[in-house]
């Protein structure tokens, strides 16, 4: 598939710039060559930090984005919630930054909350803390989940993300959960807002085969799938599409786009 037509990225960060905070050989100058010819934003599951601490520690590793071009599943969630559930009182678990959800109402568990939030996965994760949220969703609260990642990987290997513990939320409870970062549509479209460019236009890169480059072909969006990060061939093998190019890393990228 030739990409000449392409004129805005969306770029996934762990696993495509580097694992675990750690960039990957030679990513830094190829995503420089393309953020001097494209409008790039990352698109990121990740909550671990909040945006402004995503984008000192990228600078620092030598890559050229602005706070505002980093677009995190916890930023997307505050919006949503800002404009959606105004006023909703919110309990959150998991690894995201109060900082992010700036305009939304954070509250214990014991304050009757609207919506239980669910960011990515740390060590809240057990089995006291989804008995606390079982009983929540049981009492009315709304099921709201930052995104549906199974895994990342880490310097030590594959780790459960927030994705698999959703799963058993929905089994136990009958409930589908609002989904505001990847695969849902929604996050995409956000990416292209922020581009300024239409998803014919458009490409994402990453390293989920399912839920960021299948995702975003569902919503005309060109995807690119690299062999770094959690890439496995036996997921390819069986995943539910075809992406429309599959390469070894981003570092590929400007030489496929002409650059």
């Amino acid at each position: 598939m030739t990409l000449d037509h392409i004129e805005g990225l969306l770029l996934d960060m762990d696993g495509v710039l580097g694992v675990s905070w750690t960039p990957l050989e030679g990513a830094a100058d190829a995503v420089k060559r393309l953020h001097d010819a494209f409008p790039v934003r990352l698109l990121t599951n990740t909550t671990a930090y909040p945006q402004a601490r995503f984008g000192a520690v990228l600078r620092e590793a030598g890559f050229p984005f602005a706070d505002e071009e980093i677009l995190t599943a916890a930023v997307l969630a505050a919006s949503w919630l800002r404009a959606d559930r105004p006023g909703a009182r919110v309990y959150l678990i998991g690894d995201a930054q109060a900082e992010d959800l700036a305009g939304v109402d954070l509250v214990a568990q014991d304050e009757a909350p609207d919506v239980v939030l669910i960011s990515g996965a740390d060590e809240s994760f057990c089995f006291e803390t989804f008995n606390t949220v079982l009983g929540l969703l049981r009492g009315g609260a709304e099921l709201v989940a930052m995104h549906r990642n199974l895994m990342w990987m880490t310097r030590r290997g594959e780790r459960l993300d927030a994705g698999a513990y959703l799963l058993g939320l929905e089994a136990a409870t009958g409930l589908e959960a609002v989904v505001l970062g990847k695969p849902a549509a929604g996050a995409f479209r956000a990416g292209l807002d922020a581009l300024g460019v239409p998803a014919e236009r458009a490409l994402m890169v990453g390293d989920d085969v399912e839920n960021d480059v299948l995702a975003a072909q569902a919503v005309g969006v060109t995807g690119v799938l690299v062999r770094t990060g959690k890439f496995r061939e036996d997921q390819l093998a069986r995943a539910s599409g075809a992406p429309d190019v599959v390469t070894d890393s981003i570092v590929d990228l400007p030489a496929l786009l002409g650059l």
